[in-house]
This record gives C-alpha cells, structure tokens and sequence, in this order.
C-alpha cells in the first residue's frame, strides 16, 4: 500500500520534509510562498496564506484527503491586496488565534483543514520510527544527569503551558538556558557563549519535549546531529527528550555524532 497517496506533505525548512517525503512516496508536495523545502524531485504547489481557500479548494480537486505539516516556517508578511474574499472571511479567526500564542494558531490552522474534511496526520504517523521510545540510545548516565534532566522536565512543562518553548538546559539544578523564539540552536549557542561563567566542572543536560496539551499532529520537537554539536559545544554531558514525543531526524547520525562527542542520548518516560 503506497500510504503516500492522497496525501499532501506541507513541507517547510529543515531536513524533516525530505525525511517524510523518503518514508512515504508519492504525496504531493505543497510548499508555502517563501518557504522552499529541501525535498528533492517533483515541483511543489506553492501558496500564499492570503489565497488559503483557493489551495484548499486545490487539495480537494486534486484528491487529497489527508494533509502533514512538517518543517519550520515563520509567520508571513500578509498583502492585504492579495486576499480573495473567502479568504478574506477567514482573518478575523486566524488573528484571533495568533494573538493567544503559538500553539492557538496552529490548532486553528488544523481547524481550517478538518473544515475542508481534510484529515490531519502527524510525522509520527509517516515515519513512525523517527520517534524513540525510552532507552539510552548512547553514552551513560550519571546520577546528577538525572536529577538534571528532572529539574529541566519541571521547567520546560511550565514554560509550555504559558506557550514559551520546548527545552531547557539545567547543570547541577541550575537553569541556564530556556527554549523561547530564537529557537533550540540559539538557546544552546547562548549556553555555550556563558560557558566561562559556570562554576564547578563542566556538565549539564539539555531537556526537549512537547508543550502539556500540544496537539502532536503538527510543531512535534526534533532533534539531530546538528543539536548534538551544538549541545556538545555548549559542553553539555548529554541530551534528554521524552520518550515517543519527540523526532529524532537522522537516527544513525545522530546516535554516531553523541558517541563520538563522548555524551549521551536519552529517551526519559513523560
């Protein structure tokens, strides 16, 4: 069964798009004006937020009946000049939901499909093996690592449930660094800036989850070989995510770059 058809992959930035477009071969490939993906072979359809209704009709009329999101985007410059009039109609939500945060706006954008009678899937759903389950996928534990990885848990499920983030780096029960807009590499970047300033030897976790209540089907955390560096860099002894809520894109890379990096991968139970 080819699970690809009738299916269109929303693809932004990043190396999940190409990930899912791999797994499931044969979605249509939508991208939003701006926005290229990295997903190589057939030419996408492309659209404008201001012409949503009309790409929704498309999806119809081409036979789509299940749509993915997958990849980053940022919110879009709009041209009011741009909008047909049922798209038109449509604003007053979208603003409404934008103005409540982040996961507002992308439960109103899962709205708008469903509207459509489009069923939405998550990259899980695709590519089911890109989300570990518990386990240490590499390195070892230490008893801090634990407690870190624990007080980094208490953190990012508090800054989620105000829409903020999803990570935190903790060393020795210390926060000193929290996930917000710049996103997961600036954070680690931050973290690694400062590394003079900390006391004690070196050492800390870096904690990725979803937000409490987050819908899974869109925004899933990812991590990969570029946060290992990073985290690396940052001089970090391992990095923690929950178990079966986050991807982890390039597994093999991924688990390779940790263990030559001399630190850990961790899947903690939620």
């Amino acid at each position: 069964m080819n699970i690809g058809a009738e299916t269109a992959l929303i693809a932004g930035t990043g190396g999940l798009p190409a990930l899912l477009a791999a797994a499931a071969p044969g979605m249509l490939l939508c991208e939003l004006d701006g926005f290229a993906s990295a997903v190589p072979g057939a030419e996408p359809l492309r659209f404008r937020v201001e012409r949503l209704v009309p790409f929704l009709d498309a999806l119809i009329a081409r036979g789509v009946t299940r749509v993915c999101f997958a990849g980053a985007i940022q919110r879009p410059k709009l041209e009011p000049e741009l909008f047909d009039a049922q798209t038109a109609a449509l604003v007053p939500r979208l603003v409404g939901a934008m103005q409540a945060g982040d996961d507002a706006t992308l439960r109103a954008v899962i709205e708008l499909f469903e509207d459509w009678g489009l069923v939405v899937v998550g990259a899980d759903e695709i590519a089911p093996e890109l989300v570990p389950g518990e386990g240490v996928l590499a390195g070892a534990l230490r008893a801090v690592d634990k407690t870190d990885a624990a007080r980094a848990a208490e953190i990012v499920t508090a800054l989620g449930a105000v829409d903020v983030g999803q990570g935190a780096v903790v060393a020795q029960g210390l926060c000193l660094a929290v996930e917000s807009l710049p996103g997961t590499d600036a954070m680690l970047d931050f973290v690694a800036a400062h590394r003079g300033q900390r006391r004690g030897p070196v050492g800390g976790v870096f904690f990725k989850a979803p937000k409490p209540g987050q819908d899974r089907r869109i925004d899933l955390p990812a991590i990969g070989p570029q946060t290992v560096a990073k985290a690396a860099a940052a001089g970090l002894s391992g990095i923690v995510f929950e178990a079966g809520g986050v991807l982890l894109l390039d597994r093999a890379a991924t688990v390779a770059a940790a263990e030559e990096a001399g630190i850990f991968l961790w899947g903690r139970a939620g």
